[in-house]
């Protein structure tokens, strides 16, 4: 696992929402549904973007944008057209006066609209993950991402109005494949994070992996060093030169961002987390736990649960 899978693999992470919408002119929707993240593909027609503090971006057909929340924003045929519809948290969807609108738009499988012949036609994904695994991710992301989609766009249109076994896992797959794309076009043309780019290098990205896969093992820099096949010295200075830190301050972050995942799960103890991420007692744990983040194990998973 890395950054890229966690975000979509991660402890806290869950399977997308996925709807088609054919929609006519004018129409406008405010977008405040707080999803940390939302893919948006153009399929036909053209849309709008804009953020309440943004200027407005156009999304041409084949393109996709990836938006970052929780900040509300507005995707319409035009920028100057108010707003009919609003999508609360949940998917709820009301007119401006909050009037439940869902039923009264349903245009079949998976397919929402004012009109079933309409110029536009968007595929719309949205994320509900949650937790210190995805945000590292995130935290890289603008509020406003837009690349090309070609041809997965045209994969996950055609297989949204199927009704098929196993289908859900199909589209899940598709637009786990359109998002990981989009980022990967994003980092490939504009300023990456240290760990991002750090993949990439033939040796501290094979460290990287190694910690990512087996955080439970019992690390230091000399073992990971005998691992990869270079000199302790020399992967502590390439690794901190790359990601940004060293490697032990990587790993002790990567544990404990799963750890505080995992202790959002209703059956998990702060032994049994523990052991997966690598501290050898509920003590050790608890420890680094307070010294990194400021509270208890405990404490997290109240505030988690409120």
């Amino acid at each position: 696992m890395d950054q890229l899978a966690a975000l979509l693999d991660g402890p806290r992470a869950r399977g997308a929402f996925l709807l088609r919408s054919i929609l006519a002119p004018p129409w406008s929707l405010r977008i405040q549904d707080e999803a940390p993240l939302s893919v948006i593909a153009q399929v036909r027609g053209e849309s709008w973007i804009v953020f309440d503090d943004g200027e407005p971006v156009r999304l041409e057909p084949g393109q996709v944008a990836v938006a970052r929340g929780p900040e509300p924003y507005v995707v319409a045929d035009d920028p100057g057209t108010k707003p009919q519809v609003v999508i609360h948290p949940g998917q709820r969807c009301t007119t401006i006066d909050g009037e439940v609108l869902y039923e009264s738009l349903d245009l079949g499988l998976r397919t929402w609209g004012n009109s079933a012949d309409g110029d536009t036609v968007l595929l719309t994904g949205t994320y509900t993950m949650e937790g210190e695994v995805s945000r590292r991710l995130l935290d890289a992301l603008p509020q406003l991402i837009v690349q090309p989609g070609d041809p997965i766009i045209g994969l996950l249109g055609a297989e949204i109005v199927k009704d098929e076994p196993g289908q859900e896992a199909v589209l899940d797959r598709l637009l786990d494949l359109l998002l990981i794309a989009v980022l990967r076009a994003h980092f490939a043309t504009h300023e990456a994070p240290g760990w991002y780019r750090a993949m990439s290098d033939p040796v501290v990205g094979r460290a990287m992996r190694m910690l990512y896969d087996n955080p439970a093992h019992p690390w230091t820099v000399a073992a990971l060093a005998a691992e990869v096949g270079v000199s302790r010295a020399a992967l502590a200075r390439r690794f901190t030169e790359l990601v940004g830190e060293p490697p032990m301050s990587f790993l002790t972050d990567w544990r404990l961002a799963l750890a505080a995942d995992l202790l959002r799960e209703p059956d998990a103890t702060i032994g049994s987390v523990a052991r997966k991420v690598g501290y050898g007692s509920p003590f050790a744990l608890s420890a680094a736990f307070k010294r990194v983040r400021g509270i208890s194990p405990q404490e997290h998973r109240a505030a988690a649960a409120k």
